[in-house]
Formats: C-alpha cells, sequence, structure tokens
C-alpha cells in the first residue's frame, strides 16, 4: 500500500471515527473534503473538484471552501440530508511539533443545526421510545432551548404528534432495527430523517440519570415527569444525542416540559393541511396561509410562539380566557399596543443568541445584539408598569431587566467589533476593560507610530524620499529601496530581499522594535479572544433569566400582534363556554377575505349543537362558497381556542376536542394510493376517533368512486356521525349528492341549508349566502362555462343533461344522449317505455285489479290497452 502524508493519515483516523458524516477538515483558512467526501460535497455544494498527492503516485480527491464562508456550505448540506463533523485545529501551528492537533468540534446534523436563515420557524430533533402500545415523545429545538416530552397510549395518535411537530430528524433506538415487529412503525417513519442511537441510551435507569443530573435535581418529579417511562428513555436518549453532538454542555436547555394531549385541541397533520395553518394547500408557500395573516409580530421569538399557539389550541377555559383577556386590554389601548411594539422591533432573536452563547457559538457581533435588544427591557417593563390593566401591571413589576448582563457587555465589547474575529488583527475589547489589555494596545499604537517616525527619519538621513518601511507576514518589517536609489543606502544597513525593482533592507534599530511590536500585537490577539471566550462564559451562567425574559417578551410579541390583528380586521372578542353550541353570527374567512376588495366577502352565519342542528348538510354549485364556509367555522373555532379574537359579529364557542376535515382530492403516488382510497383512510380516522365535542367538516365525502358507491357511503357515514355512541358529532357536510337532503326524514338533528345563487338568461351568479333548505341542482354546466370550456362543448353538455334527466332510450334500447354521435336506424313507429305515453301505459297497468276482473272484463281492458299503444 502506498505510503500517505502524515496530515492525510490523521484525516483517515478522524474519519473513521464519524463514518456517516462529511467531515470538514480544516486546513489554515479552508475547510477541506477528502476521498468520498471529496466526490460527494463537490456534487451538493457545487465547488470544484481537485486531488493532493497522498503519496509517491496515487492522489487523494479533494475539495474545500473558506472558513469564513463554512456557514452557508454546511447549511446547504443539511438541507439536503447529510450530517456534517466540523474538524477544527485545536493548536497553534506556529507552537505545534510536527503535525497540527485537531479535534472534531461539533456533530450538525439536520436536527441539531441553529439556521439563523429560518428564523421564523423552530427546527425540531425528535426522539421516539416505544414499548408496546406506550410511545415516548420528547422534543428539543437546538436554536432555543425548549424541551418537551409526552407519553401516548395509541399508535395512530402518536404519529399524529409527531405529525404536529414535524420534527427535521427523528432518533430512534437502534434495537427497532433488529425487530421484525417494529418495521410498521419504522415504515411510518421514512419520510423523516431517522439517526439510530445506541440502545443503552434508552435505558430508564440511565436515561433518569442523565436528566437529573443536567438539571441538578434529585427528583424529576418536580417536571411532572414521575409517572413517565417511554418518555423518560425519550428525553434521556435525546439529552446524550444533543451531548455528544454539541462536544460539551447544553446549558441553555429548557426545564423540562412535560404536556399531555388533553390538553391540547387535536389538529392531525391532514386537519393541518386541510385548514391551510401554516402553509397553503396547493402551492406549499406561507402567504395565503392563516398565520399569514394573523402574525404581525415584530421579532422571530414571536413569530416562533403564534406559531405554536396555532398548532395547539388550549382546552383550559381558564388559560384562553387570560389570553384573550390580555389580547383584550392591548386591542382596546392602542397607544399602549405601539408603545411596546414600538420597542419590541428593536429586539433581536434574544433565545437564539442565548443558545449560541451556550453552545459557545455567539461571536462579538452577537453579544452585541444580545445588548441592544437587553437595552429595551427595561423600558417595555415601565411601560407595563404604568398600564392600568391589574395583570399587565404584575407581568411589568415581576419582569427580569437583566442589568448585569448589558452591563458586562457595554464595558467588555466594542460596539462595532470585527466581523472576523478570528483574524489575528481584528478587534473586540474596549479599551480600558482590561489593564494588561490596554498595554499591549499602547505598545502596539506606540509601536506603529514609532516606525513611522522612522520612515521620515530615514528618508531625510539618506537623502532617499522614496524609500519605504513595509511589513509581510513573512520577513515582518522591512525597510525598501528602488533600485536607482542603491548607491545611496547607508553601510549600516543589512540587506534582506532582492526584487526586479529594488531591495530590502533591515536595521538593529528596526529589527528590535518589530520583536517588541509584533510580541504585544501576537499578545494582544490572544488576550482579546480569552477575555471573549470569558465574557461569553459569564453571559452563558445567565442562560434561565435571559430565557426566561425572552419568554415573557415572545408571549407580549404575540398578545400585541393578535391585537393589532383583530382592529385592524374588525375582529370580535369570542365567548367560550363548556357547552355543546356553536353559534357564529356573520363569520368570515379570515384569509379569503383578506384578499377580495373592502366589503367584499359574503359573511354567514352557523348554528350547531348537540340538540336540534348537529349535522348540516350543505348543497348547491361548485364556487358558491361551500368550502369556504365549511373551513371558516372550524378556523374560527381554532382561533378562539387559541386565545384570539375572530372575523365574526358574534361568537360563542363550546370547547372543541378535535376538529377532523376530509376536504379535496389527492393520490398518495408513493404510497402506491388512490385518491378514494385517501378519502376512504381519512373518513375512517374520523369515524373512529370523533367525539361528541369534536367537529367534523366534510367536503365531498365519495367522489372518488362511482356514483351509486359514493352516495351510498357518503349517506352512510352521515348516519354513522349522527348516531355516533349515541350522541352524534357536529358535522358540516357539503355534498352534490343531492339526495343526502332526504336524510331530514329520518335523522331529527339534520338539517338542510343550500349556499345560493341566482340564474339569469343560461348563467349563474354566485350569491355566496348560506340559506335553509335544500337544492337539486349544482349547475356544473354554467361552472363549466365560467372557466372557459369551448361553447360546443357546454351546447353537447346540456343535450345530454337533457336526455339524461328524460331517462331517454332510442328503439334499439340506446340512451338518446348518445344518438346524435352515430347514424340513426330506419324503424317502426313504436312506444318507448320510457316516453311520456309510455309513462302513461305503465300507469294504467299498475292500476288493473287482474283477480277482480271477470273474463270478459279482461279482454276488453287488453283491447283498450292495444287501442292505446296503436294511437301513440
Amino acid at each position: 500500500m502506498t505510503k500517505i502524508t502524515p496530515m492525510l493519515e490523521q484525516y483517515l483516523e478522524i474519519k473513521e471515527q464519524y463514518r456517516d458524516f462529511v467531515l470538514f477538515y480544516q486546513l489554515g483558512d479552508f475547510f477541506e473534503m477528502f476521498y468520498e467526501d471529496a466526490l460527494l460535497a463537490s456534487r451538493v455544494l457545487e465547488i470544484t473538484l481537485t486531488s493532493r498527492h497522498k503519496g509517491e503516485q496515487a492522489q487523494a480527491p479533494m475539495c474545500g471552501v473558506p472558513i469564513h464562508a463554512v456557514s452557508g456550505y454546511i447549511a446547504r448540506m443539511v438541507e439536503k440530508g447529510y450530517k456534517v463533523a466540523l474538524c477544527e485545529q485545536v493548536e497553534d501551528p506556529s507552537q505545534a511539533k510536527g503535525i497540527v492537533k485537531r479535534e472534531v468540534t461539533r456533530l450538525i446534523t439536520p436536527g441539531c443545526y441553529i439556521d439563523d436563515s429560518a428564523l421564523k420557524n423552530n427546527r425540531y430533533l425528535l426522539c421516539l421510545s416505544c414499548q408496546e402500545t406506550c410511545f415516548g415523545l420528547a422534543s428539543v429545538d437546538l436554536a432555543t432551548g425548549e424541551f418537551r416530552v409526552t407519553e401516548v397510549r395509541e399508535q395512530e395518535k402518536a404519529f399524529e404528534e409527531i405529525g404536529r411537530i414535524n420534527p427535521s430528524e427523528i432518533l430512534v433506538n437502534r434495537a427497532l432495527k433488529q425487530n421484525p415487529s417494529a418495521k410498521p412503525i419504522l415504515d411510518q417513519l421514512s419520510p423523516y430523517f431517522l439517526t439510530y442511537g445506541d440502545e443503552g441510551t434508552f435505558e430508564k435507569v440511565r436515561a433518569e440519570d442523565l436528566l437529573i443530573k443536567h438539571y441538578q435535581v434529585h427528583t424529576l418529579a418536580g417536571f411532572g415527569a414521575g409517572a413517565l417511562i417511554e418518555g423518560l428513555r425519550a428525553a434521556g436518549a435525546l439529552l446524550f444525542y444533543l451531548m455528544e453532538t454539541q462536544k460539551g454542555s447544553v446549558s441553555h436547555l429548557q426545564p423540562l416540559q412535560v404536556y399531555h394531549l388533553s390538553q391540547y385541541m387535536i389538529l392531525s397533520e391532514t386537519t393541518q393541511r386541510h385548514l391551510e395553518l401554516t402553509q397553503t394547500l396547493y402551492r406549499g408557500g406561507r402567504q395565503g396561509s392563516l398565520i399569514s395573516v394573523l402574525d404581525q409580530t415584530m421579532t422571530a421569538m414571536g413569530s416562533r410562539k403564534l406559531k405554536h399557539w396555532l398548532s395547539y389550541p388550549l382546552l383550559d377555559l381558564e388559560k384562553i380566557r387570560g389570553r384573550q383577556d390580555l389580547v383584550e386590554a392591548f386591542f382596546e389601548d392602542p397607544i399602549l399596543r405601539q408603545a411596546l411594539r414600538s420597542h419590541l422591533k428593536e429586539i433581536y432573536d434574544i433565545e437564539r443568541l442565548v443558545a449560541k452563547v451556550c453552545l459557545n457559538q455567539a461571536g462579538p457581533r452577537d453579544l452585541v445584539a444580545l445588548k441592544s435588544s437587553l437595552a429595551h427591557v427595561p423600558a417595555i417593563a415601565r411601560i407595563l408598569e404604568e398600564s392600568s390593566h391589574p395583570r399587565l401591571k404584575e407581568i411589568g413589576t415581576g419582569t427580569d431587566t437583566l442589568p448585569e448582563v448589558t452591563d458586562l457587555i457595554s464595558r467588555a465589547v466594542l460596539d462595532e467589533p470585527s466581523l472576523n474575529w478570528k483574524d489575528p488583527e481584528a478587534r473586540i475589547i474596549r479599551p480600558g476593560y482590561h489593564a494588561q489589555l490596554d498595554r499591549y494596545l499602547t505598545v502596539t499604537r506606540e509601536g506603529k507610530e514609532w516606525i513611522s517616525q522612522l520612515e521620515a527619519k530615514e528618508r531625510k538621513r539618506t537623502g532617499i524620499n522614496s524609500l519605504k518601511i513595509g511589513y509581510n507576514r513573512v520577513f515582518g518589517y522591512y525597510i525598501e529601496v528602488s533600485r536607482p536609489n542603491l548607491p545611496s543606502v547607508p553601510s549600516d544597513y543589512q540587506r534582506k530581499q532582492t526584487l526586479v525593482n529594488g531591495e530590502r533592507f533591515l536595521t538593529p534599530e528596526l529589527k528590535e522594535y518589530e520583536v517588541m511590536v509584533l510580541e504585544a500585537e501576537e499578545k494582544r490577539w490572544q488576550l482579546e479572544v480569552e477575555l471573549f471566550h470569558e465574557v461569553r462564559r459569564q453571559i452563558a451562567q445567565e442562560s434561565p433569566r435571559l430565557q426566561k425574559t425572552a419568554g415573557l417578551l415572545s408571549d407580549l410579541d404575540v398578545l400585541t400582534s393578535l391585537a393589532q390583528t383583530a382592529q385592524e380586521n374588525r375582529y370580535q372578542k369570542p365567548l367560550l363556554n363548556e357547552t355543546d353550541v356553536i353559534s357564529l353570527k356573520d363569520s368570515r374567512h379570515p384569509v379569503i377575505e383578506k384578499n377580495l376588495p373592502a366589503q367584499r366577502f359574503v359573511p354567514n352565519s352557523i348554528e350547531l349543537d348537540n340538540e336540534e342542528q348537529q349535522m348540516i348538510i350543505i348543497t348547491g354549485p361548485n364556487m358558491a362558497g361551500k368550502s369556504t364556509i365549511l373551513r371558516q367555522t372550524a378556523l374560527i373555532c381554532l382561533m378562539a381556542q387559541m386565545g384570539s379574537f375572530v372575523p365574526a359579529e358574534k361568537a360563542e364557542i363550546g370547547l372543541i376536542d378535535q376538529i377532523f376535515t376530509r376536504v379535496g382530492a389527492s393520490d398518495d403516488l408513493s404510497s402506491g394510493q388512490s385518491t378514494f382510497m385517501v378519502e376512504m383512510q381519512e373518513t375512517a380516522q374520523i369515524l373512529h376517533q370523533a367525539t361528541d365535542r369534536s367537529l367534523v367538516l366534510l367536503d365531498e365525502i365519495g367522489r372518488g368512486t362511482s356514483t351509486f358507491d359514493g352516495l351510498s357511503i357518503a349517506w352512510a357515514v352521515a348516519e354513522y356521525l349522527h348516531d355516533l355512541k349515541g350522541k352524534g358529532v357536529k358535522t358540516l357536510f357539503a355534498t352534490h349528492y343531492h339526495e343526502l337532503t332526504d336524510l331530514t326524514q329520518t335523522k331529527k338533528k339534520v338539517k338542510n341549508y343550500h349556499v345560493s345563487v341566482k340564474e339569469y338568461n343560461q348563467q349563474i351568479i354566485f350569491l355566496r349566502k348560506l340559506q335553509e333548505g335544500g337544492t337539486s341542482r349544482s349547475y356544473g354546466i354554467q361552472v363549466a362555462r365560467l372557466a372557459g370550456i369551448p361553447v360546443p362543448v357546454i351546447e353537447r353538455a346540456r343535450e345530454v343533461l337533457k336526455n339524461l334527466e328524460k331517462g331517454e332510450l332510442d328503439f334499439w334500447g340506446f340512451p338518446s344522449l348518445a344518438s346524435s354521435n352515430r347514424t340513426k336506424a330506419a324503424h317502426p313507429a313504436q312506444m318507448e317505455l320510457f316516453s311520456e305515453e309510455g309513462q302513461r301505459l305503465r300507469e294504467r297497468m299498475k292500476a288493473l285489479s287482474i283477480d277482480e276482473m271477470s273474463p270478459l272484463q279482461a279482454l276488453l281492458t287488453l283491447k283498450e290497452l292495444k287501442d292505446l299503444i296503436e294511437k301513440g
């Protein structure tokens, strides 16, 4: 085997420990990749692939990225689903004896990454631990320190919660790989980025001990985690993985938050997608979603908090009313609201800044951003204290303004430190903070001034006006003289380097000052870095206080944002209670009304309860607004339970435990499932999980199959929901199956409504108004005309529809709707069974009482029927 260089030998030793990672290996001012990592990275990052000699003949593929730009390249690798091991030089190359010492300082994975380009979104790492029918879920956002854990008893609900969290990476027990019975679980996790953790880290005792040691407590009962088993396994394994990837402390992790699904309205991933809470259904963008309307937050922290509130509507009436009261206080006092928002606008993402500090990733400018953010906290506290609202006064009084942290950063760090603070020429620490540093700065400053004076003196002494004193890192300081002036060089000049156009010299005096200045400059930089690290350590010790204040600021940001949105959009405060009533007067869709000219949206009222009007069958043409009414009802209920005001003139809402939706049609091609199969699976989930406190939205159930099959399924589903567990479920059912309106004849809590339209000259005008009573027309042809279907197609469709509605058949038994597309055969006149005359014949025959007829009467009747046929 060809002998390789010591540097590549070191690289391969480190790479062997991190086979699943792309190794970014520091070489001076670059991070380099070699061999298969280089081939991969050059393709993913679109950078040039070169090679490096590894022996006498063979070459090693390599590529690299500059240190100052490495964050962007790492981000691209992570977004493509790769893990990165950052291997840095941990020894000064000038002090190294032999190969420079290098260590992996950080492991970066899709779930263990602080992504500064997506500040408004959380990036969750989730750990799943499961045993039989119990599932433990622990999730953490490394960038904010949020650490949550729960246990779920049903597999389906566990995966619904995973979908709601939407993690960037999932950690699971490696033992699941060898367990054949766990294959269905791993199959369901296949859409996510999976990492397999060692089985030992999931052991309950080990997991608990690690959590107790990290939080420095005697027991986890104080977190409400005493009864958890799988939840603590997941939390402990997750903490171990974090400590392993971050190569040290993760002290910024917030106290373990134990939660239960029963505390929140259940929103499946399907429901969130159908209601377009955070992204639109078809384009997948944020614009056009509910959060795009509600989010007027001033900080990234507030935007993330709002998204969390939206994903986890409350079921605790007291907590909901607490949020409502604060929104109302800001709604009614716009001066107070704007005063707070003006300060919030100036606040950076404190949560992420604290995380970077604790993970030793924060630079000097991050500390300056933290200082400028904290500078606004005392003003916010003072504004709250002066409020007339008791709760706001209390919040203001209890606000921790962290003056020590602000003061430390102000004394220690320059207002505008160098951007590349790891450069030896960078400046970080403020003069006056440290006496020894000030002495180094004085020597450096005076030494440079002395050199400038020396240059002027030597020009005068030699008479060489072009003489100059320069500096580079190889030779240090030197005197440079051009070739024509070389005869005038004094005898005490020592030749150092010959150039094309001149020569460079040294003098004993210059060399003495160079040693003094460069030594001071080097020690100055080393001391500045040490002082900065110490300042950063001191701030990290205050992370619990900083996070508490950040949490308060994000709450205020969300509450003032909701108040601002409510005022701009004419929202009203809803009444929430424990009844089974949903009563919405003149309700509106919060997103659609924003996209229409003022006053153009037509509001509608909805009344639902569990006694008189539990299911509403809504009929009407496409584009009339049936789906809008369904969605706006659900969105208003959801907004109310997150604490927001709602788009309605008046709203009374009994707490809803779950919102279920069956809206739209789409194939799941990756799983080989048709539109109809997806529809039936979603419907089955509703039928199995809905309760009398749920809200169900059904839009066009059964349209993915034949008409008769679809109608039959729709009818049966409606009956089942009406009768479910003897109580039924509040349901809005939009359909084109007009036969469903007959349900009112057999089910007392079903009511028919339709979205009205006006027909004029074979055209329709959408009135968008929900009115009582069913309708028997869908106006599909008129809608097709509006969509731009060619006129010949529209005319032919009308002909087909007319014939279908009459149910006509020709002499040969073919439908008359096809007669214009084939040659008509000549045939004798014959009464058709389903013609108008044929109908009269059928009615006459049905009226006969054959058993009561005499033979003569029977013959006379037969003659009568024969005459009727001949006349027809």
